[in-house]
């Protein structure tokens, strides 16, 4: 019987999930984990020893030699080659984000729903997020209702966020891929595409009658437009190698 696999510890999520040459377009795609990305951090940015690496990731040093290599073989291959880069997925253990607001204590068999918030209604953009609407939802009816300030920028720590709000589902317009991939590794459901009015998109997603599109992307281009162009919960992750 095969060991189970052993949760690596990452202490900063990436912040930026993907990467693709800007004078061609990308045909192929490279996933780095997030373990991957954790190692060449931690070793080639912030310079630590492998010894050193290995005690913040909880693992051993053969271990970290083993996915520094593959990480660093992904990156030649993208930039050799042309190819796209992905960073997602993983047996990872997050570090708990500090949330320095009092966040509503969640009940147990209750969902909660973070919205992207501005003015009433659904934000655009995930990204650019400055507030998010949290509700609790118990048997199809809202009891609980709360509005919070989002604690940093970036997808990675965006996330996070939501995380360690423990919500289950987010409600949002506009999103990018690395968006999409940050809240997977958080074990938060995406319901994209969506607008209008924030309190009426929580409620019918809580009675399950929400109309969203699970296509819906904002990719990096369509931000320097300023329009996100959309048309239309465990702590512990791990996803397939």
């Amino acid at each position: 019987m095969p060991r189970p696999a052993r949760y690596r510890r990452i202490e900063k999520r990436p912040v930026y999930r993907s990467f693709s040459p800007d004078d061609i377009s990308a045909a192929e795609s490279v996933r780095m984990t997030v373990d991957e990305f954790e190692a060449l951090r931690l070793l080639d940015n912030e310079g630590l020893t492998q010894e050193a690496c290995a005690a913040k990731m909880n693992i051993s040093r053969t271990t970290v030699t083993a996915i520094y290599d593959s990480a660093r073989k992904k990156v030649a291959d993208v930039l050799v080659n042309g190819k796209r880069l992905l960073v997602t997925g993983g047996c990872c253990e997050f570090m708990p984000v500090e949330i320095t607001q009092e966040i509503i204590e969640k009940r147990n068999n209750t969902v909660r729903i973070a919205v992207t918030y501005k003015n009433g209604e659904v934000f655009r953009h995930f990204g650019h997020c400055e507030q998010f609407k949290l509700y609790d939802a118990e048997n199809g009816a809202i009891t609980n209702e709360q509005i919070v300030d989002s604690n940093g920028s970036g997808h990675g720590a965006l996330a996070g966020f939501l995380q360690a709000a423990k919500v289950d589902a987010l409600i949002c317009g506009g999103i990018g891929t690395g968006a999409q991939m940050a809240l997977a590794d958080a074990g938060i459901k995406l319901f994209a595409g969506v607008r209008g009015n924030a309190d009426e998109a929580a409620k019918a997603l809580a009675n399950g009658a929400l109309n969203y599109d699970p296509n819906a992307r904002c990719d990096h281009h369509e931000h320097r437009h300023g329009d996100c162009g959309h048309k239309h919960c465990a702590q512990h992750h791990c996803s397939g190698n």
